[in-house]
């Protein structure tokens, strides 16, 4: 961050960029952003088609200028009614179901919105424990695998069509082989699990055939968390943080906020105290990390550290707490240890420090004494029992069935939900070791690299088409239960695992309800289906344990890092482990700190690429003993240096039309000795790659568009916010508009705004919006109706991260309205800014005029039109647009609609206040996105316009937004240095410098 200013203590004007291009000023950056709006002619210009084409286009584009949308053939649709419409069904009201969604065997309450039974839209359950309501962008996207055109829809055995009743016979058959010697032979693979009758069932087998083996692979595991508490209690416990009673956190490499479970329920538990301003109340936030996260960019004060390097940071913390640890050789950041450990011990039981999945056991182990020593534990770090039953080490059992293949003693091996050809790593050759196998089975949605080498491919349900059940971190436990039949020739792992256990008679529904009644006491009917409507089986949660702790623990020293260059392997935050790459939503999300789509690259420091002679772009040979893979460069602030961080996920083989080949695959260099961090080389070639990255697309030019101080300035200087505006006039030429109802209006708050990309996930599944690939992304058409700028300032090695969400400002004063020739955008009666697509002609006028670059317009015909599985998820009460139409955000105009109508049909003459929630606002997990009337007094959103941190995006233009932001605040620590600026041209300089003390672009 930069300097506090002597007389404001704001940020200063030019300390915020969004790239090392913007910064350096480079001539290709100043072509990129002054080509802001590439037209199709310049593109025919600089294409192989000539001048003959070029003169073709113009004269195509000037003859039917006016008919651009009406040249789009509208599909032919076939409508079926309904025989006997169900009872609770009312036309055009969605109804919504609670369920679940797994990832790496946690549960995550949703409702799911359905239109005539059709699943189209997710949000995060209220009552769930791990949802609060919100949702992660994996989640939100999970509702297009249902109708993903893509997905396996029929049983196939050695690659020709077959059925499920022969598939039921030969493994009959197989059982039966396998009698007399007790199940010896027959191997079964799954991801970790918390399902209830996953687990019955399992143990339904083991009973049945003593002999089977259950193995588990999950290639992104929490075993280390388990490790760490069984050296320090003696046991395996699940550790849970209640950042809720926290005061002060100490992040240790741990993405708590995006990787790490639970990372829903941290986000609101840390950052919905900052939707209040009784600083007391606010968790102060210390993030040490090697590659800028989520969580970091929230963070109040952030240190650059290898992970190597986390074991010996938090000793020396846990030392300057009085604890007698042993000293680690790497040399750390001593001030920083010294003041968050001076922080914790005044925080006492308030204190909590998280510590990643990928830090060693030890480190772990140490987090548990220093919880010990301050009280902690037991307050705001609970221990229950494990949630991931059975608890084992991932890696070594997936070693075990590996040996087992190669020796000859696995004959039948049934792999549920798992892909180990393309994720396990690569040391273990698990592909070779597999063709051992005389009989392999795979069950999963996908006909994925696993599926192309097995004699069985069982096509799987969507977790929508479904009966199951998951538990959530704290061990409260979801029925997952379907919203619509299966729409293919599908079949659940439980329906699978059920010809082994002997219960292959009935239905997965019989199933889950018989786990259930033996659980259950009581009136079992009437729990049931209060569980099925809560989402929720009461009384699940696990009893918090209160374990003794091993004096031993502070005995271990955490063991070093790698020397020279350090490779870290981390879920990528669309695809996570590769299981999401066949959806293009998650595909072409922007991930939220490096801002690439559709692709993935190794992520070096500035400094780090100086030093091995580096640039963004190129592509370099990344060699892991004596494993290579090639990949892009990308250098990103905020890494620290001497580290090369990859993506897990990318590079599938096998993923369907749409995720085949995009990115490189991470697991070609990954060891199972060192599946987290290892010693690695780069070694530059002579080519580059291309990547579209969207962090520079859409840019506001150098304007104060961050406002940004601490908590204690803010406190002496109320109105730092609106010292740029202070002087303007509030002249205009527009008549001044009047609402005698509604008065529609959003605020987005800074300070709870980590730039988790949920508010884009569920914007783009409510609205229609569709993907337009890589290349059209490259080229900054990408369709989102929001996109979340992150911004940097600070020193280029050490920056401070700040995200803004940007959609459509709703403006009074609206500079696309008084621009548009064919009135296709106009101001509506309850102030929003609404768009006539039957209008619209494509001249992008208004897109010209507008200065915050939140229009969208549609080059191609981007929505697909003729898919008809597409089509069961679109929402119906949202056109679906064709090409030559301009778009944008609407504040849910049709969620707006439907209450209004529900208004009417109750009586009442008003909308009740914040009865309305956009769908941005509803997947916050922050709640960082207030919207509601500002004609209300009592509305949250026009309560946060009246305070003094609130302002105007670009408010001297004198447009009048009614979508205002509340300024970031810093609530740091005194001790601790503020990073100091960068160093800026001088024409950023002076062209950043008119803005006056506030942060700018």
């Amino acid at each position: 961050m930069s300097e506090n200013n002597a007389d404001t203590g704001a940020l200063e004007a030019p300390t915020h960029w969004t790239s090392l291009e913007e910064l350096a000023r480079t001539p290709e950056f100043e072509a990129f952003a002054s080509a802001e709006f590439p037209t199709a002619w310049e593109e025919a210009r600089h294409s192989e088609a000539g001048r003959r084409d070029f003169l073709k286009l113009m004269g195509a584009s000037l003859g039917l200028a006016g008919l651009s949308n009406a040249c789009v053939r509208q599909p032919d649709e076939k409508i079926v009614p309904y025989v006997k419409m169900p009872e609770e069904l009312v036309p055009g009201k969605p109804l919504e179901f609670a369920s679940a969604v797994e990832r790496g065997g946690y549960g995550t309450g949703v409702l799911v919105e359905t239109h005539t039974y059709r699943p189209t839209h997710l949000r995060g359950n209220p009552e769930h424990p791990d949802s609060r309501g919100g949702l992660h962008p994996q989640a939100q996207a999970g509702v297009l695998d249902v109708w993903d055109p893509d997905r396996s829809r029929q049983i196939r055995r050695r690659g020709n069509v077959s059925t499920w009743d022969s598939f039921v016979r030969e493994m009959n058959e197989v059982i039966a082989n396998l009698s007399e010697q007790n199940g010896a032979g027959l191997r079964f693979l799954t991801g970790q699990t918390s399902s209830p009758t996953l687990l019955r069932t399992f143990e339904a087998i083991r009973q049945r055939m003593p002999e089977a083996r259950w193995h588990i692979w999950e290639p992104v595991s929490r075993h280390h968390m388990y490790e760490g508490a069984r050296r320090a209690f003696g046991r395996y416990l699940e550790v849970r943080y209640r950042l809720d009673r926290a005061s002060v956190v100490f992040d240790l490499d741990a993405d708590f906020m995006g990787a790490m479970p639970g990372a829903i329920r941290h986000q609101a538990e840390v950052l919905r105290t900052r939707n209040n301003q009784d600083f007391d109340r606010w968790c102060r936030l210390y993030v040490a990390e090697p590659t800028p996260t989520v969580g970091g960019s929230a963070a109040d004060h952030r240190l650059r550290i290898r992970s190597g390097e986390a074991g010996a940071l938090l000793a020396a913390v846990a030392r300057a707490l009085g604890l007698e640890v042993p000293r680690p050789k790497a040399s750390v950041d001593g001030a920083f240890a010294t003041a968050v450990a001076r922080d914790l011990a005044a925080a006492g039981r308030g204190a909590v420090v998280v510590v990643g999945d990928a830090q060693p056991p030890e480190v772990h182990a140490l987090a548990h004494a220093i919880h010990a020593h301050l009280g902690a534990a037991g307050h705001a770090v609970v221990t229950t029992e494990p949630v991931l039953a059975p608890v084992v080490d991932p890696m070594q059992s997936l070693r075990d069935l590996v040996s087992a293949m190669n020796a000859g003693e696995v004959e039948t091996l049934i792999m549920l939900d798992r892909n180990p050809v393309y994720d396990a790593p690569a040391d273990l050759e698990f592909g070779k070791a597999l063709s051992k196998v005389p009989n392999r089975v795979h069950v999963g949605a996908h006909t994925d690299e696993t599926a192309d080498v097995s004699h069985w491919h069982i096509p799987s349900h969507s977790a929508f088409e479904m009966w199951g059940d998951v538990r959530s971190t704290d061990g409260t436990a979801t029925i997952m239960q379907p919203t619509l039949r299966p729409l293919h020739d599908t079949h659940s792992p439980l329906a699978v695992l059920s010809i082994f256990s002997g219960e292959n008679e009935g239905t997965d529904y019989d199933r889950v309800r018989k786990t259930w009644k033996e659980r259950l006491k009581g009136d079992f009917e009437k729990t049931w289906r209060r569980a099925l409507h809560d989402g929720t089986v009461p009384d699940t949660a696990f009893r918090v344990r209160q374990p003794k702790l091993d004096p031993k623990v502070l005995k271990g020293a955490p063991p070093p890092g790698p020397d020279g260059l350090e490779v870290r392997f981390v879920p990528d935050p669309n695809l996570w482990d590769g299981r999401f790459a066949t959806n293009p939503w998650l595909l072409e999300l922007p991930q939220p700190i490096t801002k690439l789509s559709w692709d993935n690259a190794v992520l070096v420091s500035p400094s780090t690429a100086e030093k091995q002679g580096l640039e963004a772009t190129d592509v370099v040979e990344l060699r892991v003993e004596d494993r290579m893979v090639e990949a892009p460069i990308w250098v990103l602030p905020g890494m620290a240096d001497d580290v090369a961080t990859v993506h897990l996920g990318w590079g599938r083989r096998s993923a369907g039309p749409v995720g085949s080949g995009q990115g490189f695959d991470a697991y070609a260099v990954r060891s199972s000795q060192r599946p987290w961090n290892t010693a690695g080389k780069l070694k530059k070639t002579d080519r580059k790659k291309r990547l579209a990255c969207t962090q520079d697309h859409f840019r506001m030019m150098d304007r104060g568009l961050i406002r940004a101080a601490t908590t204690d300035h803010y406190a002496s200087h109320p109105q730092f916010a609106h010292a740029r505006e202070a002087h303007l006039p509030k002249l205009t030429l527009w008549k001044p508009w009047s609402y005698e109802g509604h008065k529609w209006g959003m605020t987005i708050n800074l300070s709870a705004c980590n730039g988790c990309n949920a508010c884009v996930a569920a914007c783009q599944s409510e609205n229609n919006i569709p993907v337009v690939g890589k290349e059209q992304v490259a080229k900054g058409r990408e369709m989102h109706w929001i996109r979340v700028d992150r911004y940097y300032s600070g020193p280029v090695e050490d920056p401070v991260l700040t995200h803004q969400p940007v959609t459509c400002m709703m403006c009074e004063n609206a500079p696309c309205e008084t621009v548009c020739p064919v009135n296709a955008t106009v101001h509506g009666p309850e102030g929003l800014n609404q768009m006539v697509y039957n209008r619209c002609v494509g001249t992008r006028y208004c897109s010209n005029n507008c200065p915050y670059k939140v229009r969208r317009f549609n080059f191609h015909l981007y929505a697909d039109w003729y898919e008809e599985s597409l089509k069961g998820q679109r929402n119906p009460d949202v056109t679906v647009r064709g090409r030559g139409v301009m778009e944008k955000c609407t504040y849910c105009v049709q969620r707006i609609n439907r209450a209004t109508i529900q208004a009417r049909v109750e009586g009442k003459k008003r909308i009740e206040t914040d009865s309305i929630q956009t769908a941005c606002q509803e997947a916050c997990p922050s709640r960082a996105i207030s919207f509601g009337d500002l004609n209300d007094p009592d509305a949250d959103v026009a309560r946060k316009q009246k305070t003094p941190l609130s302002y105007a995006l670009l408010g001297e233009l004198n447009t009048r937004p009614r979508t205002t932001y509340l300024a970031r605040l810093f609530h740091r620590n005194d001790e601790l240095p503020v990073p100091t600026p960068a160093r800026q041209t001088e024409s950023h300089g002076d062209a950043a410098g008119k803005g006056g003390t506030h942060g700018s672009h």
